[in-house]
């Protein structure tokens, strides 16, 4: 089988040295991707297109690495091909009658030509001649120049002569390696999925950073999101994931900064964060996957202000894109049943959060928030090779008990923020065997004497309680469960 692989246009249109650089870069990224099919396959060329070739014949293989040449940026176009030495036009006709004659029998065709160097003919004079031919000698219905059923491809490429079984879209951008590195801010949801792939496409190495709000069971599921989008999209090239225990700082937060403010606060310490993380990777820019006003924190005059926390560069891909049009993409990219499975963490919810954060305003809340808590976060981070994020997964503790009630001796821990218990309160569940512990001060509440009752976590609409119990087990608690009561709602709005 032997692929015939077409750069992504805006590659051919750079400097010659770049152009050049960027082939032999696209050729060893699709070496690389390749390899772990077939050890023997042979990538060749300079210029124009790249040869792919490989001895392997059985259709599951082949589809394989038809799957990996869709998704390696870089390619515009790949196509399946058997080449020949160059011959005359009656020999073009020849081969032509060979592969195609019994495709076109009724059906409508068209002959398409493309021809890279010097020869004593046009592509036009093959049209032509093989058209008619084709006419001539098969049983086709006709020539359809505008929508035919069937298209007779043939390249000619110097002294060689490609006739194309098939075609197939490729991933289009830059080859990974040609481009600096990003950081990209990763929760696992749509947007923060969706804008690393977007940076992946256009060449940019990207490495994730995961800001940890909800304990082990979160961090696992985002972490399976990016080795999806590593493995997928840009396995040429080894990354880093690196997670950083938020815990602490959301706690800081909501302790002693003013409601409204919360949510442009909190985006700024994570932009402080990751610039630490970037600059001891030696990356010079972030990627967020934020979008206009699609939340509050995400006007133009909140973002404004969210920037002026680092002097990092912040892409922000998906800055003029519609929510519909994300979630699109990740269904495409395949993304999507991984982030619709993430849960959305509010850990900084605000009644009525600011669109219009003023600096002044913003900087006097900071000042009440004690630094060394973010400084201890940073140091705390974990810093993965991507390939050893894997591993994590054999680790994982055994499933969370799920009860659906409460038995006499139970304790029932409310685990939402003060603000959602306030606006719908509990009220299921006796005064007696309740008691209200936000999740972020869980670790620090529960003692010894909460390992006797068994302990249920309750919150609306279930993730949080289920991923902290996990939490708790793993710190040694068990007799955790998880509350789920009948009458839960179930909403697309961020809540517990």
């Amino acid at each position: 089988m032997l692929f015939l692989v077409k750069l992504f246009p805006e590659i051919t249109i750079k400097s010659r040295p770049v152009r050049r650089r960027q082939t032999r870069q696209l050729r060893k990224n699709i070496r690389s991707v390749l390899a772990e099919i077939d050890s023997e396959v042979r990538v060749t060329g300079e210029w124009d297109s790249i040869e792919v070739e490989t001895r392997q014949e059985d259709e599951e293989t082949i589809a394989r690495m038809r799957e990996r040449l869709a998704c390696t940026p870089g390619i515009g176009l790949f196509l399946e091909v058997v080449k020949y030495p160059l011959p005359d036009l009656q020999g073009m006709l020849d081969l032509a009658l060979e592969h195609f004659q019994s495709r076109l029998q009724g059906k409508t065709f068209a002959v398409r030509c493309k021809r890279a160097g010097r020869h004593p003919f046009k592509s036009t004079d093959v049209e032509r001649f093989v058209g008619a031919g084709l006419m001539q000698h098969t049983d086709a219905a006709g020539v359809n120049l505008t929508d035919p059923e069937v298209r007779v491809a043939l390249e000619v490429h110097q002294d060689d002569l490609f006739l194309v079984r098939a075609s197939h879209q490729g991933l289009g951008g830059f080859p990974l390696g040609c481009q600096d590195s990003v950081l990209s801010l990763i929760s696992g949801g749509f947007d923060s999925s969706v804008s690393s792939y977007l940076c992946i496409k256009r060449g940019l190495q990207t490495h994730y950073v995961f800001f940890n709000l909800g304990g082990r069971d979160h961090e696992l599921a985002v972490k399976e999101v990016a080795l999806y989008l590593w493995m997928k999209f840009h396995s040429s090239h080894r990354v880093k994931f690196v997670s950083v225990p938020f815990e602490g700082v959301v706690q800081e937060i909501l302790e002693r900064v003013d409601n409204a403010q919360m949510g442009v606060i909190l985006k700024r310490m994570m932009l402080r964060a990751a610039s630490k993380v970037a600059e001891h990777m030696d990356i010079k820019a972030l990627c967020t996957g934020e979008s206009v006003a699609q939340v509050s924190s995400q006007t133009l005059v909140n973002l404004s202000v969210i920037d002026q926390a680092t002097d990092a560069l912040v892409l922000r891909p998906l800055i003029s894109s519609d929510k519909q049009d994300i979630i699109d993409i990740a269904r495409k990219i395949g993304s999507e049943e991984f982030s619709r499975n993430i849960p959305e963490y509010c850990a900084v919810i605000s009644r009525n959060p600011t669109t219009r954060a003023r600096r002044e305003r913003i900087e006097r809340e900071e000042a009440r928030f004690d630094f060394s808590i973010l400084d201890k976060a940073v140091s705390d981070a974990r810093y993965q090779l991507i390939t050893e994020v894997v591993e994590d997964f054999s680790e994982v503790s055994s499933e969370v008990e799920i009860v659906t009630e409460v038995a006499p001796g139970d304790t029932v821990i409310d685990i939402r923020h003060p603000d959602e218990i306030e606006i719908s309160p509990l009220t299921a569940v006796s005064a007696e065997q309740l008691r209200c512990i936000p999740f972020y001060q869980l670790r620090s509440e529960l003692d010894a004497a909460s390992r006797d009752d068994r302990l249920l976590l309750y919150c609306e609409r279930g993730m949080m309680s289920r991923l902290h119990a996990a939490h708790l087990q793993d710190d040694g608690f068990s007799n955790i469960a998880v509350l789920a009561l009948g009458g839960q709602k179930r909403r697309n709005s961020p809540s517990l």
